[in-house]
């Protein structure tokens, strides 16, 4: 267990037995051990990020024994406090833990992975088939039970996050209203809601005292998206796009959606509206983060070169913000300004996604039968709370396909 007066763990080799604190009531493991289980959460973790945070603390915690209480604890909190995907950030923490700087990356690599291929894959399919009937079907039924599935997530964030404090409740109308007015998400009002929430909470004490270039020859099938081969100025904006998205996800990964909204659709113009949620639906039923659906955007602009960009450039961000404050959390973890800018924060992301999803909606609940599908998939979940979220999915899906060739025959 470290604390901030211990220096950043030694980086192990894969098969070395990591040092446990206490060996009575830690087993041993090795980095490849915890490496291998990182791949499987990754390739099989469904539920969204609070799922997969459950996942860890059952697996690694109450059954294997091979994290503390104590650590796990400490890297949720973290996870929590810096922006960036939960669930990645928490993966990235307990890494470190377990083996300094080299067990963070091993770890966050092998946790991202798995899902980054399924969308690559689902991303060229997209591309190749996303033109002919029965794929415009599917996603009819889709989009429809995502945007049931994002108003439950705000729901349900909200509870969590903003209890019955009238303050975050303000910030969360505040910035629900903005996205959906400009339906864009404004980055200051993010900061701005930080910043309140610490003077109405914990005011501070205080004291006296290159669009020109030209793309490197490359495979064309490696940069060619939607509109075709990309040009390097297209991929420096993805870059540069989506490390701001990643520095800016706060809470739940579906905060990044009102921000990719804004520049992907609106500023940029790289995608439509349907294919924006389109991205969104993929990123649902595929395992591991939210967050991936960077991936078959940049996949859709600038072809699997795009993917990769926009990937990196998005979970870098968040993984210097667990691996730098590492060390020291627990001198700051505490800190009743930074523990209230981070409410602020979350406030506002959660009032975005309403904001997101009232703009989304309008384009995905366009008749009678996705009406019904967004009811229906919303009933589902209220009803039985363990259904997987791909499963009812894959039925809208379906239903979209029944009804659109019912409709169009």
């Amino acid at each position: 267990m470290t604390n901030a007066a211990t220096p950043e763990p030694r980086a192990l080799a894969s098969d070395e037995p990591i040092a446990q604190p206490d060996s009575a009531a830690l087993a041993p493991c090795s980095l490849r051990d915890l490496t291998v289980y990182f791949l499987r959460l990754g390739t099989f973790g469904f539920g969204g990020p609070i799922a997969l945070a459950g996942y860890m603390q059952k697996d690694l915690v109450e059954e294997r024994r091979w994290i503390s209480k104590d650590d796990y604890v400490e890297g949720l909190a973290l996870a929590q406090l810096a922006p960036g995907p939960l669930a990645a950030q928490l993966a990235i923490y307990l890494g470190w833990v377990r083996g300094g700087v080299l067990g963070a990356t091993l770890i966050g690599f092998a946790f991202v992975l798995p899902s980054f291929l399924m969308v690559l894959g689902l991303a060229a399919l997209y591309l190749r088939f996303g033109g002919l009937p029965w794929m415009r079907g599917a996603f009819y039924g889709i989009g429809a039970a995502v945007i049931a599935i994002i108003g439950r997530s705000v729901w349900k964030l909200g509870k969590m996050t903003l209890a019955k404090d009238r303050l975050l409740w303000a910030l969360f109308a505040v910035s629900a209203f903005v996205t959906a007015w400009t339906e864009s998400e404004i980055v200051w009002v993010f900061l701005g809601g930080g910043v309140l929430a610490v003077l109405v909470k914990a005011p501070p004490k205080l004291r006296t005292g290159g669009a020109a270039m030209s793309i490197l020859p490359l495979p064309l099938w490696s940069i060619s998206g939607l509109a075709g081969p990309a040009s390097a100025a297209t991929l420096a904006t993805i870059a540069w796009y989506f490390a701001e998205a990643g520095a800016f996800v706060f809470g739940s990964g579906l905060a990044i959606v009102p921000f990719l909204h804004g520049g992907v659709v609106t500023r940029f113009q790289w995608l439509t509206e349907q294919q924006f949620l389109d991205a969104v639906a993929v990123a649902m039923i595929t395992p591991g983060p939210v967050v991936i659906t960077v991936a078959f955007i940049g996949y859709l602009v600038a072809g699997p070169l795009g993917a990769c960009v926009a990937a990196v450039a998005t979970f870098f961000p968040c993984y210097l913000f667990t691996v730098i404050p590492a060390p020291h959390f627990r001198r700051f973890a505490k800190n009743a300004s930074i523990k209230a800018f981070v409410d602020g924060v979350t406030a506002a992301a959660t009032g975005a996604i309403a904001g997101a999803a009232f703009v989304l909606g309008r384009r995905a609940l366009i008749d009678v039968p996705t009406v019904l599908i967004a009811l229906v998939t919303l009933g589902l979940f209220v009803n039985f709370k363990k259904l997987q979220e791909p499963l009812v999915i894959a039925a809208a899906g379906v239903a979209g396909i029944v009804i659109r060739g019912v409709m169009n025959p």
